[in-house]
């Protein structure tokens, strides 16, 4: 006895290849739920006189982000909230992430950390990082 593939003829394709992405396609992944997993994107620029930082963070209130210098480590820490709207049920599809974020990045030594400045516009942060002259070498005289 053989196997033979049972062919439906196209008859339930059609419906079968709906069926099957709405159910692929709304199925959401688990980075987009756990706001654990979110951190906002970040560019670093060189340029002559200073670093730039380029953080895309929208939704986030100008009030909801923070930007702290310790030890040579900066630290970008903020929450995007979710609206009154996006707590009500029906949602066919929930990707958008919120929840609290945290970005860290170690500071070389040749940057003025007096100096620092912070900008939001758009949901963009930019952070402006001067650059001090490296300290030249001195010769110490021995007495």
């Amino acid at each position: 006895m053989s196997l033979v593939r049972y062919e439906t003829n196209g008859l339930f394709d059609h419906f079968n290849n709906d069926l099957n992405r709405f159910f692929t396609s709304s199925r959401p992944t688990a980075a987009a739920n756990d706001a654990r997993n979110w951190a906002p994107a970040v560019d670093i620029r060189e340029e002559n006189d200073r670093f730039l930082l380029i953080a895309d963070i929208p939704g986030v209130k100008r009030e909801e982000v923070e930007v702290t210098l310790e030890d040579g480590v900066l630290s970008i820490k903020g929450e995007r909230r979710t609206g009154t709207d996006e707590a009500r049920e029906g949602f066919h599809r929930k990707e958008r992430v919120h929840g609290s974020f945290l970005r860290q990045f170690t500071l070389p030594d040749t940057v003025n950390p007096d100096n620092i400045s912070a900008t939001v516009t758009d949901g963009v942060l930019e952070i402006g990082i001067p650059k001090q002259a490296k300290p030249e070498p001195r010769k110490i005289s021995i007495n």
